[in-house]
């Protein structure tokens, strides 16, 4: 029997998942790290968490399932988009990389716009400059943090980053690199006209290939690492949501899917490139060659819901501990006790700012209609309700 594993990561954690060849899951493990937030509106975190997350969960599937290593036919890898992450000429991380959800990059997303033009650069990478998108980030190192950006020889996606630890390469695939406002979505390739007008070096940025290409194999160091035999192929991957998209079967036109993670997504498939000239909703290469995808995106949608956890809820945590229960089954059975529209209480899940439809990186969280009436749970009900809503908004 041979099988497949597949590596997920993920905001929150990173998810490892072994597969027999028909799809059936066999063992997964997770393993969780921190997310830092030094100031308002920032997200970062620590790339050698995410290897170490990876070591953890692939040693952890092998050894529950008791296979061989050397049965696995294939990895492949899914995760977190937009997140920059700068290694120098040895390969070394140079700073935290910042995440999706970071939001520091209004100003520079202004200087894209002005550099490409907003016509233009919605016409080659079918998106406007937002402060999520990994060229704005590159452009606040280079003027923030010089010495780091003068030490820069290469710039990953997270996943990638993965990827370069497992197999030695630098390598990335046209889903999660159409999030960069650096590719050309229409074309699948690096833009030229683009990192000219940033004047961001081509060399920095790695080769390009479809999601089902073989990028790689696993190295000896990796192997010794994680308990993977080494040679095992690497495929491109994707990004987490055009991932998804292939495990729900969305790969055809009238096919879509919502997702709530750490942020709440709306997931299209299109035969052709569709793009929205008001940069309301992403187009991004999809997964599957000769493809692409229409998706919107709210921020902060299960991210809220963690947030209201850890802030107002230590006495479900604490208690779910000891009933060995998951604590945000507990939440939901407060929830319950709220009636539909949670007393007329609404909360505004813009907790790191917002993307889809409204395009805003300084709006705010809101809980609207508070009064002496509410209680913890309608609180809580209304966070759960105030995602939906911003979802719905994203449908329309």
């Amino acid at each position: 029997m041979k099988y497949l594993i597949g590596i997920d990561l993920g905001t929150s954690g990173t998810k490892t998942v072994l597969f027999d060849i028909y799809g059936k899951s066999i063992a997964s493990a997770t393993e969780e790290y921190p997310m830092y937030q030094p100031k308002n509106g920032w997200a970062e975190q620590e790339p050698e968490d995410w290897w170490k997350a990876c070591i953890g969960t692939l040693r952890g599937v092998i050894t529950q399932s008791g296979i061989n290593p050397a049965d696995i036919a294939g990895v492949g890898l899914s995760g977190q988009m937009h997140g920059l992450v700068m290694l120098d000429e040895a390969g070394e991380v140079l700073r935290r990389s910042i995440i999706w959800c970071d939001g520091r990059t209004a100003e520079e997303c202004a200087e894209i716009t002005a550099a490409v033009g907003e016509k233009r650069l919605i016409e080659i990478t079918a998106n406007p400059a937002l402060t999520g998108f990994t060229a704005g980030k590159i452009m606040w190192v280079r003027k923030n943090e010089p010495d780091v950006y003068k030490k820069c020889r290469h710039i990953l996606l997270p996943k990638d980053y993965l990827r370069y630890k497992l197999c030695g390469v630098f390598a990335s695939e046209v889903s999660d690199a159409s999030g960069m406002n650096l590719l050309d979505v229409p074309k699948r390739k690096w833009s030229g006209e683009v990192l000219k007008a940033l004047d961001i070096e081509p060399e920095f940025l790695p080769e390009m290939y479809e999601s089902c290409d073989v990028t790689g194999e696993i190295s000896e160091q990796a192997a010794a690492l994680t308990g993977l035999a080494a040679g095992i192929p690497v495929a491109g991957g994707a990004g987490d949501n055009a991932a998804a998209a292939v495990g729900t079967g969305v790969v055809e036109n009238g096919k879509a899917f919502t997702t709530i993670g750490t942020s709440g997504v709306i997931f299209a498939h299109s035969d052709n490139v569709a793009i929205d000239g008001s940069g309301r909703v992403h187009t991004f290469c999809s997964a599957v060659p000769g493809a692409w995808t229409v998706m919107s995106c709210t921020l902060s949608a299960g991210g809220s819901l963690q947030w209201f956890r850890n802030s107002f809820c230590q006495a479900e945590m604490q208690a779910a501990a000891e009933m060995d229960e998951d604590p945000y089954a507990l939440l939901d059975k407060q929830a319950e006790r709220a009636p539909i529209g949670a007393n007329r209480l609404i909360f505004l899940p813009y907790l790191m700012g917002e993307r889809s439809p409204i395009l805003n990186s300084d709006a705010r969280g809101v809980f609207f209609g508070l009064s002496g009436i509410h209680k913890r749970r309608d609180m809580l009900r209304a966070v759960m309700e105030g995602v939906v809503y911003s979802l719905r908004d994203c449908l329309e």
